[in-house]
């Protein structure tokens, strides 16, 4: 098979959708490796080390989008892009179609097979290809909330680790999974105080054995949510709906009950927010203010440290990447039950119950 590897073009996405070890596994299984010119160069990568690793250089993106019957990305498409897609094309990336109804709709209409790695799910289900992305915009979530704390950014002037005799700042976490866990590993390590309000009374179990008392641990509900917007310096919005739109947990006017200053991080903006008064930001102007509340709701935000996402991606995304190559999509699906739920659009069908659901659309289940 040929598989494509294009530049992203989303502003300020510096991550790849394959490194040079992908390009030769794939190599040395008898598939042939497109990488446009350049593709690599923000995460460090040269064309050197593609070609290296049995890689071809393609000078322009569509002779990789043309050339290929498989295209391996980071984002989805963007309408430059739209044009490439056609009939037959396998298209493996993240797709977060729920509040992309245009996107969705040029997939069906050009016929192309989408493969998400969001939805791509075990039995058990975890999300084992958006778990290196959670794993890093969780981390970062504290990050670039403790920056936008700092007055000179336009925050409360809060350090989140306090100091002898001054209380810490105060963080709270919607939500209980990925994002979640690596949100408070990096809030508790500076000192912070950290509370995370869930509804899986397991997953809060875990965490409180995990953090040994260190966190607090919450039942998510209007009436707790509430109550810590007043107490918060930072909120990360870290709920999930595997394929489908993020649930709205703050409204407009729950802002009123937070101190000016306090920073959101919407870490779901790719699928809608969990604040309603969230829109995606880019990494270049990545917060606005509402109510006197700062919100940070970058879509990628991976993005800004490609060197680590674009590797730690690749780690998981190969496996499922070589069973497509192998074996052709159809049998791919037939015999890996989990990338088999990883696809969205087949044949111009949609077949995402959430994306159907999130979009007001009709579903069909994939036959064989």
């Amino acid at each position: 098979m040929i598989i494509g590897v294009p530049k992203e073009i989303k502003e300020k996405e510096f991550r790849v959708g394959m490194t040079p070890a992908g390009t030769r596994a794939l190599t040395s299984a008898g598939h042939t490796v497109l990488v446009e010119q350049g593709a690599g160069a923000g995460s460090g990568i040269d064309d050197a080390e593609y070609r290296a690793a049995g890689g071809a250089i393609a000078a322009t993106p569509g002779e990789v989008w043309g050339r290929a019957e498989m295209v391996v990305k980071v984002k989805e498409p963007l309408r430059p892009e739209y044009p490439l897609l056609r009939q037959g094309l396998i298209l493996y990336t993240y797709l977060h179609l729920a509040p992309l109804p245009e996107l969705t709709q040029v997939l069906l209409d050009a016929r192309v097979t989408g493969v998400a790695y969001e939805t791509v799910q075990l039995d058990n289900g975890f999300l084992p290809l958006l778990a290196p992305m959670s794993q890093v915009a969780g981390r970062m979530a504290i990050q670039v909330g403790a920056r936008f704390l700092e007055k000179e950014a336009g925050g409360r002037g809060v350090l989140l680790a306090g100091v002898p005799g001054v209380a810490p700042g105060r963080v709270a976490i919607l939500g209980s999974g990925t994002v979640a866990t690596n949100a408070a590993q990096m809030a508790v390590g500076l000192g912070a105080e950290v509370a995370v309000l869930g509804r899986n009374l397991r997953r809060l179990t875990a965490l409180d054995d995990l953090f040994r008392g260190r966190i607090i641990t919450l039942a998510s509900s209007r009436h707790a949510i509430e109550e810590e917007l007043g107490r918060a310096d930072l909120v990360v919005g870290a709920v999930l709906t595997p394929g489908g739109r993020a649930p709205k947990l703050i409204s407009r006017e729950m802002l009123g009950l937070m101190r000016p200053g306090a920073v959101i991080v919407d870490v779901a903006i790719d699928q809608g927010g969990c604040a309603e008064t969230s829109r995606p930001t880019y990494h270049s102007d990545p917060v606005f203010t509402v109510d006197s509340i700062i919100h940070y709701c970058v879509a990628n935000m991976p993005g800004a440290v490609p060197r680590t996402s674009t590797f730690a991606l690749t780690n998981a995304t190969l496996p499922y990447c070589l069973a497509i190559a192998g074996k052709g999509i159809d049998r791919a699906m037939r015999e890996e039950r989990p990338l088999l739920r990883g696809v969205n659009v087949y044949q111009g069908k949609l077949v995402s119950r959430e994306v159907a659901r999130a979009q007001g659309r009709e579903w069909e289940e994939i036959s064989f």
